[in-house]
């Protein structure tokens, strides 16, 4: 089971990590609503190394901040993992971080739907001119369940590609 705590443990690790190779990260997130922005600036000295989040809640404001094609969310929807490329490449463009995390999702209790059910997130993490990696997850649990894993996950998927990069 996640906690917060856990949480908070991952954040530091991924900091300490970003600061030795003197990267800075920048975020766009959707369902987690800024939640792993938060959870990196609880740490003193993450301007080292933490850039910027954008939270592009709504589909206008992925096409708007993220520059996310209408055609990629008309296509596939905002729960997808063509959505959340567009977003990481958007990150890119939009600043100068060199590492990015993009998360898209659905929290609940309602949206879902036979295709993507209630905790189905999308996360995409990756470097600057590098291949983005994506996964797809089903979490289980309430709106705050399903929020926490996904930044959990999403932490850790960059921790682990800093890591080995």
């Amino acid at each position: 089971d996640t906690t917060e705590k856990a949480v908070q443990e991952l954040a530091k690790k991924l900091g300490a990590r970003l600061l030795m190779k003197s990267l800075k990260l920048a975020t766009a997130e959707s369902c987690t609503g800024g939640w792993i922005a938060k959870v990196l600036t609880d740490i003193a000295g993450s301007s080292d190394w933490f850039d910027s989040a954008i939270v592009s809640y709504s589909n206008d404001s992925k096409k708007h901040f993220l520059k996310v094609p209408g055609g990629v969310l008309l296509d596939h929807g905002a729960v997808s993992e063509n959505t959340v490329i567009a977003m990481q490449q958007g990150i890119f463009m939009e600043t100068r971080a060199d590492a990015g995390i993009s998360v898209s999702g659905i929290a609940g209790p309602g949206g879902g739907s036979e295709d993507k059910p209630v905790g189905t997130v999308w996360i995409a993490v990756g470097m600057r001119d590098q291949m983005v990696h994506t996964q797809k997850f089903l979490f289980d649990g309430d709106r705050n369940q399903v929020r926490l894993q996904a930044v959990a996950a999403a932490l850790k998927a960059l921790l682990e590609l800093v890591e080995r990069g």
